[in-house]
């Protein structure tokens, strides 16, 4: 309501714009037209440059606004504040500030400082976030935070990047009251999947498909995969909510849309009530004596063991088994490396999981590779596997 009322060294939007005239004499720009050049986080290789058109920004007002952020344009929006913790080079803030603020004019938090959890739960508390959009990694930080310090007013908590463990939600939901919600996208998509306002959150999954996209799960044939069987998240092609194609790369162009669907690269399975359950990249996935075992599960069970900090699942190769499943371990304050501590850690994700998916081998490391946004490259730990095993 007037300069007054803005921070110092900023200026109220409104008042710049008193005496200004409502025309513009810009190029005409369509929903068909190219708007933007995203690169990929790069978690099997080389970021790939993905190309949308102007449509995608429709399809955040009608998808990631409602069933992401739970707000729409028609909502009262003067007492929230959206905060998207990625940095500002990452495809996922294009997701929130950029694609959801712009769409809904909703006022989002913009920072680029060095993640710490005190300070992000200070920020938090301090500026009145009251929507959260973080990646699983500093969920789990924040836990390592005393939580009953902040005194927080969300209203919801979601988590992207990659699948959020049980542990973080049911502390988070203790803490401040909201149950993060798991959600599914990717550079060339809207949210596919995601656990949207009015259904249940099961945890460990990342929800059901967002109303209207068509995203399920195929076979190598593009048969949708029967309940409980693991197979790729796929959508249409032509779906509004998808990407133009990756620019300048006609190979990878004519892969991504030679069929009916978009292939993901992401495998997933589907419970019996419809929810979906990420199992890894498709390169992600262990083979094991027969045995399909995807890595979240496995890791899943790691980090809720009190000693396990981070964890991330991978094949190792093996004589007889073709593989094995190799934990690479960050653990715990508190806690140091012992043959003994990774034998407890190995019998307890036997009795979290199955006797076939534990990890025959661990090794604990003082951190785990990942992407500047945040997923972990389970590339790099299979290349090391290789080196090490391989023939």
């Amino acid at each position: 309501d007037g300069a007054a009322d803005a921070p110092d060294g900023w200026e109220e939007f409104h008042d710049l714009l008193d005496g200004r005239s409502g025309d513009h004499d810009g190029p005409d720009v369509g929903a068909e037209d190219g708007m933007s050049i995203n690169y990929t986080s790069g978690t099997t290789g080389q970021p790939k440059p993905v190309r949308h058109k102007h449509r995608w920004m429709r399809a955040f007002e009608l998808v990631n606004g409602p069933y992401w952020w739970d707000v729409t344009a028609d909502d009262d929006l003067s007492d929230e504040l959206l905060w998207a913790t990625t940095g500002t080079g990452w495809a996922k803030w294009f997701w929130s500030p950029v694609g959801v603020g712009l769409t809904t004019g909703a006022t989002q938090l913009l920072y680029d400082g060095e993640f710490d959890p005190d300070a992000f739960l200070s920020i938090m508390a301090e500026e009145g976030v009251t929507r959260l959009c973080a990646v699983p990694t500093q969920y789990r930080m924040f836990l390592q935070t005393d939580l009953d310090d902040y005194d927080l007013n969300l209203r919801a908590a979601l988590s992207a990047g990659e699948p959020l463990n049980r542990e973080p939600i049911e502390r988070i939901e203790e803490a401040f009251g909201v149950t993060p919600r798991d959600g599914y996208g990717q550079t060339e998509t809207v949210a596919l999947v995601t656990n949207y306002p009015g259904i249940d959150v099961k945890p460990g999954s990342m929800g059901k498909p967002t109303p209207g996209l068509g995203t399920t799960i195929i076979d190598g044939d593009e048969a949708e995969v029967d309940v409980g069987d693991i197979g790729e998240i796929a959508v249409p092609v032509g779906n509004p909510g998808i990407f133009d194609g990756y620019f300048e790369k006609p190979d990878l162009d004519e892969r991504t849309f030679g069929g009916e669907y978009y292939r993901t690269g992401d495998l997933a399975s589907r419970d019996e009530d419809g929810y979906f359950f990420f199992e890894g990249r498709a390169d992600d996935i262990i083979i094991s004596a027969g045995y399909r075992i995807g890595p979240f599960e496995v890791e899943d069970a790691l980090v809720t063991h009190e000693a396990v900090a981070e964890a991330a699942a991978v094949a190792s190769p093996h004589e007889e088994r073709g593989d094995v499943v190799k934990a690479y371990v960050v653990l715990a304050e508190g806690y140091e490396p012992s043959d003994d501590l990774a034998e407890r850690i190995q019998s307890f994700t036997k009795e979290e999981t199955a006797p076939y998916k534990y990890p025959r081998r661990v090794e604990f490391v003082d951190e785990l590779p990942k992407t500047s946004s945040g997923k972990i490259r389970r590339i790099e730990l299979r290349e090391r596997e290789e080196r090490q095993f391989g023939a």
